[in-house]
């Protein structure tokens, strides 16, 4: 039984382009072979659905199919019953007698692709054009790879800047992905041969997860260097004093020294990513309840000069 291309991936003869593409794709992640290496049969259906695009999916190829130039492996048809021998191409059909010599009457080139289009060369091992065909119609559309697979992936600050694997569901199969230390907002990784099938034995594309990395409370990332901004009371700005400050890898101790001055910074070594540190600037904060003790300190205190203008 004669082989047809649109039963093959399910889809009517007047399908859209668009319903085509969808059909493949559907198949392709069925039944690709990375993700059915127990399945025997899978890689056979495999090829038949990605030979069936090839045609369908091209709308030059699919007009020739559908008007019987082309048969469901892509061969040219109707040449009649003398084919390809010796002399050039015989037959009764509505084509002129071509020599091998040249491949057209008196040495002139033949083109072709006036008949078939340009797709054809890919059957004859490339587009050299007609004097460089020396062969019968039996060879391969030429290999293509498959597209790329785009998802968008959403992790969490400490994920992304300590490094994580996280599990995505790609195509019915879970894939264990591995997200490095250091990784920033808008990122991509590549996840190689896991996209569509390739065509005719192309390679497969690669799935592209785009990271979106979540804001942290208190943490963000400059480089290798985590930022904190860590509040301070009046007190402990005048007095100094000893505060649990949290780092990515867990809570420390820092010294706050006396009479430190707001926007300060301090700098805690190694407690970045990748050799970096965590840089903490002091915030003063000032009390919000009302003090007697405090004003009458404050007014015992002799005035500074702050500010030179």
């Amino acid at each position: 039984m004669v082989k047809n291309l649109y039963q093959v991936l399910g889809v009517n003869k007047d399908a859209t382009e668009n319903e085509i593409k969808s059909a493949y794709r559907k198949l392709a992640r069925k039944y690709h072979p990375d993700l059915n290496k127990d399945d025997k049969n899978a890689a056979e259906k495999f090829k038949e659905i990605s030979c069936a695009y090839d045609i369908l999916g091209d709308k030059e190829k699919r007009k020739k199919y559908d008007n019987n130039e082309i048969d469901a492996d892509g061969k040219p048809t109707g040449f009649g019953a003398g084919g390809f021998s010796g002399g050039g191409f015989g037959g009764s059909g509505n084509y002129r007698t071509y020599t091998q010599e040249g491949f057209g009457p008196q040495g002139a080139g033949f083109d072709f692709s006036s008949i078939f289009g340009d797709d054809i060369f890919s059957a004859f091992g490339g587009r050299g054009g007609a004097r460089g065909f020396s062969g019968g119609f039996g060879g391969q559309p030429r290999a293509r790879k498959g597209e790329d697979i785009n998802y968008t992936m959403k992790i969490d600050f400490l994920s992304a800047v300590l490094g994580s694997e996280q599990n995505v569901n790609l195509g019915g199969k879970k894939i264990n992905v591995k997200i490095p230390a250091g990784t920033v907002d808008g990122q991509t990784l590549r996840l190689k041969g896991l996209g569509e099938a390739g065509i005719n034995g192309g390679a497969a594309g690669d799935v592209m997860i785009t990271l979106n990395v979540m804001p942290h409370p208190y943490f963000k990332l400059d480089g290798k260097n985590i930022l904190l901004e860590l509040p301070i009371s009046l007190k402990e700005a005048i007095l100094g004093a000893k505060v649990t400050v949290p780092t990515v890898s867990g809570k420390v101790m820092l010294t706050i020294p006396s009479y430190a001055a707001n926007g300060e910074k301090m700098r805690l070594k190694g407690k970045g990513i990748k050799g970096g540190d965590q840089i903490i600037t002091l915030r003063v904060v000032t009390p919000q309840n009302k003090s007697t003790d405090l004003e009458k300190a404050l007014s015992a205190m002799p005035d500074e000069k702050v500010r030179n203008f």
